[in-house]
């Protein structure tokens, strides 16, 4: 499974929060400091953040000294969640427009694998990576 740019940069996005609120519960970050630190593009990192906040896993303040960080607790952010929200399409494979789609063997196989696979991301919340994980930026 490969997931896109957008839940790529999502899973990013969540863990800087995560990272930023063990060290300042009340910090906020900027798009501009996410979009840079991640080699994102501006656009890319409003859009993403757009759609976690409007999600409630993230949390919006508007002007000066405005930002966003984490919307709920990090260990209540489940990561299967998060792939479900941000890709557009969880099918392994185009079995839609497939000639053996009625008869194939494979569309039960990768269905389970897929199942499989959300269900991993599903027993790990943005706590359990945030734990093991450090950004260059934030002081240890």
């Amino acid at each position: 499974m490969r997931l896109t740019a957008h839940t790529d940069y999502a899973l990013r996005i969540l863990l800087h929060a995560a990272l930023l609120a063990q060290k300042n519960p009340q910090g906020l970050l900027s798009i501009a400091e996410v979009a840079q630190a991640h080699a994102i593009s501006r656009n890319h990192a409003m859009k993403v953040v757009n759609l976690l906040a409007n999600a409630g896993l993230l949390e919006t303040v508007r002007g000066r000294g405005g930002g966003f960080g984490l919307g709920q607790p990090a260990d209540s952010i489940r990561l299967g969640d998060v792939v479900r929200l941000t890709e557009p399409c969880l099918a392994p494979a185009d079995c839609a427009n497939c000639l053996l789609r009625s008869t194939c063997g494979l569309t039960a196989i990768l269905g389970d694998a897929m199942d499989a696979f959300l269900a991993r991301l599903d027993a790990r919340t943005l706590a359990d990576a945030a734990a093991t994980s450090r950004l260059p930026m934030l002081p240890a």
